[in-house]
């Protein structure tokens, strides 16, 4: 019987070989933030974070230490607006895209 990965490693293989799936799993952390379901946006921003630029680097660009950004985005982190915002900015910048939100009825 063959052994399987680790659903983790499984989605964090694809994010890095997939810029759709990448910028897929960026638009739907911060949609569900958008929405109020807090938890799963922070989860999405978290594997996509630890799948393509990694908290080190990460708190390189925001001068953040990367446990803090660790800790932000973990099951009881509760980041504030103004982090929130400058770390999606990167992450943005860093994958060539720009989120808009549009109202829809």
């Amino acid at each position: 019987m063959a052994l399987t990965k680790d659903f983790k490693e499984t989605i964090q293989a694809r994010l890095q070989r997939d810029p759709a799936f990448r910028e897929a799993l960026l638009m739907e952390g911060v949609d569900c933030l958008l929405s109020g379901d807090v938890e799963t946006g922070k989860a999405a921003l978290r594997d996509y974070i630890n799948a393509t630029i990694g908290f080190d680097a990460l708190g390189s660009l925001t001068d953040k230490s990367p446990k803090s950004l660790m800790r932000m985005f973990g099951p009881v982190g509760n980041p504030q607006a103004r982090n929130l915002f400058e770390i999606i900015g990167h992450l943005q910048k860093r994958e060539g895209v720009h989120l808009e939100v549009k109202a829809v009825r």
